[in-house]
């Protein structure tokens, strides 16, 4: 079962899809991206495919391990994306060939529903109470919203105060019985973060993601002291390596590495048994497409400790096209109180529908991640 042919399809609303073919005619489907960089990451899988041609498909581990070893150069966002995608795509030629699940490959499952999460509020919060009673409306028991628009280094308290107003709005709407995740994005920096994380206290929301950036991490031991809420981070954390001092820090409790950035399948499930035994929770990062979310689901149905996962279904970013629209069997994630159900089918569990794929490829997309600048004029973090 050799790796015959590798096709990249770049699809809106920003997404970059792999096809691999074995010479027996197996399909598998992989979802290799950094928003706003498809073509960068596009050119490092097409510079990977003569390792792989020719390669046995079942031989994952050896494949990731030559990808990530054999160019001398390691890490980051554009080599591990590159290297996700190949791997998702192995994963479900695998399981197709032998008829299962890939969970069932990676242990069988621990439960039998995912609890999932959607947005609101889009990347300013706006119309946030509404949004979170439209999700409630439509079966979902957990959101997550970006906690504010832009922030100075160090901002004023009007700016805070407005924040958690907009944040409350939600939390009164929706009551305490919905989680509640709020995402700073990386914009808010360690000064102020200290005094917005202890004015949310009385919400209780379900996380705080991304409280400073993930190069900052060392200061998650102190901004920890401000808070009882769960911190969680790492959709900015490539590989085990990336997460290994975030663990032994100890500051963090819910790690979040991306299916389509942190080396697929193979390196996330090694990533989530590292974060078992250091007492940490897994809710994978997914504002991506369908391929990345079927990944990730298999990934949280055979790990102990993850608690919820993201999905991009109706996400502000979806101008275009949705999650759903790129599937056969777009059933097979529905959100039924609060949960997704175990993917039956082989592999990913998920049918492509590849003639809408190859017809949205000819549209294709320039999406790239809004530059945002403070007042001052000076660049800020979107």
């Amino acid at each position: 079962m050799k790796i015959a042919t590798l096709e990249l399809f770049k699809v809106p609303p920003r997404w970059l899809f792999l096809k691999i073919t074995t010479d027996n005619g197996i399909e598998g489907w992989g979802e290799p991206v950094v928003e706003g960089k498809a073509d960068t990451v596009k050119a490092a899988v097409e510079e990977m495919t003569p390792y792989l041609i020719g390669r046995d498909a079942r031989q994952i581990e050896d494949i990731w391990q030559v990808l990530y070893r054999g160019g001398f150069y390691r890490g980051g966002p554009i080599l591990m994306s590159a290297i996700s995608g190949i791997d998702q795509a192995l994963w479900d030629i695998k399981g197709k060939s032998l008829g299962v699940p890939v969970y069932e490959l990676l242990g069988g499952v621990v439960r039998d529903r995912m609890q999932v999460y959607g947005w609101i509020g889009g990347d300013k919060p706006s119309k946030v109470a509404e949004g979170a009673i439209n999700r409630v409306k439509e079966g979902f028991k957990a959101v997550k919203m970006n906690a504010c628009c832009e922030m100075g280094w160090i901002d004023t308290p009007k700016k805070v105060q407005e924040a958690v107003d907009t944040i409350r709005a939600v939390r009164d709407a929706v009551g305490f019985g919905i989680g509640l995740g709020i995402d700073f994005h990386g914009r808010v920096h360690k000064g102020m973060a200290k005094g917005f994380m202890k004015d949310l206290e009385d919400l209780k929301p379900m996380f705080i993601e991304e409280p400073v950036l993930s190069e900052n991490i060392e200061a998650l031991s102190s901004l920890a002291k401000y808070t009882s809420t769960p911190i969680a981070t790492g959709e900015r954390m490539f590989s085990r390596w990336d997460f290994k001092p975030l663990l032994a820090q100890g500051a963090v409790d819910i790690i979040q590495p991306d299916l389509s950035h942190a080396g697929g399948i193979s390196e996330v499930k090694k990533i989530a048994a590292m974060a078992e035994a250091y007492d940490v929770a897994l809710a994978p990062h997914c504002p991506l497409g369908p391929i990345s979310f079927a990944a990730a689901l298999q990934v949280d149905f055979c790990c102990l400790n993850a608690f919820i996962q993201e999905t991009s279904m109706g996400i502000h970013y979806n101008e275009g096209a949705d999650l759903l629209d790129y599937l056969k069997n777009p059933e097979v994630f529905k959100v039924t109180d609060g949960h997704v159900a175990a993917p039956p089918l082989p592999g990913l569990g998920i049918e492509i529908d590849e003639e809408k794929v190859r017809a949205m490829a000819k549209h294709g997309h320039q999406w790239k991640n809004p530059i945002w600048r403070n007042d001052d004029g000076s660049i800020t973090e979107w």
